[in-house]
């Protein structure tokens, strides 16, 4: 599950980092920089529903703060 939370989130800074780019490259002539945006808040969105999903059966454990 580690593994894949990391993955998760490289895919997120990823897909903020071509928004980026698409943003200069393009200086708002395409949609480009709002698809890379679409994405990375589907990415988010999908992170935090399989998170509450994996804690519901168990999978992870909460750890509290201390």
């Amino acid at each position: 599950m580690k593994i894949f939370v990391a993955i998760a989130f490289f895919l997120i800074i990823f897909s903020m980092g071509s928004a980026l780019v698409y943003l200069m490259k393009d200086k708002g002539r395409s949609n480009r920089t709002v698809k890379a945006l679409a994405f990375r808040v589907g990415f988010s969105i999908t992170l935090f529903i399989l998170i509450l999903l994996a804690n519901h059966f168990g999978l992870i454990q909460p750890t509290g703060i201390r």
